[in-house]
């Protein structure tokens, strides 16, 4: 699936902006993109530069912190797309819907939910709903799709809500 994703973000002449590594699954997608003759966009701490770093970039920006590798990321990128991963995906993708939940952007931030990789957090979200912890509309902001090409598409007609974050907000 990360070849894939490579792979149709190539079809639609589209850059790469990640992480930087040169292993795990976004590696794999760097590796397709470059292969393909695409631009890819690293960005790294120097903490662990020298370790995992990804020599063959298009460009590769090395960083003092996680923090502002994240900040660059997004100042780089148009939307977001995350494979099966750990804590470190989660984390960026909560951070990245925390920010849109805010109106800090209104970019699209996708999972590719590789053979139901993902229906456990996603029920951990739809119960947030049902509980009053978030609102539907918030909840909608994180598209799914078992198809990167369809995710992409469907990042073209994206369109962030307008709705208040607070949930129980007293009215005066």
């Amino acid at each position: 699936m990360a070849r894939r994703l490579g792979q149709a973000l190539i079809g639609r002449d589209l850059e790469l902006v990640y992480g930087g590594a040169d292993v795990g699954l976004m590696g794999e997608v760097a590796d397709t993109v470059l292969n393909a003759g695409g631009s890819v966009i690293g960005v790294i701490p120097r903490s662990f530069a020298h370790k995992v770093s990804h020599q063959g970039l298009t460009k590769l920006h090395i960083v003092d912190s996680m923090h502002e590798r994240k900040t660059l990321m997004f100042d780089l990128s148009d939307g977001f797309i995350a494979l099966p991963g750990g804590f470190g995906t989660l984390e960026e993708v909560s951070e990245l819907l925390t920010w849109a939940q805010l109106g800090l952007h209104k970019k699209p931030c996708g999972l590719v939910n590789v053979g139901g990789y993902f229906d456990l957090l996603l029920a951990f979200l739809d119960n947030a709903v049902s509980k009053g912890f978030m609102k539907r509309e918030h909840r909608e902001m994180l598209m799914v799709s078992e198809c990167p090409e369809e995710m992409l598409e469907r990042f073209k007609s994206y369109s962030a809500p307008n709705v208040e974050k607070w949930v129980g907000i007293k009215q005066n």
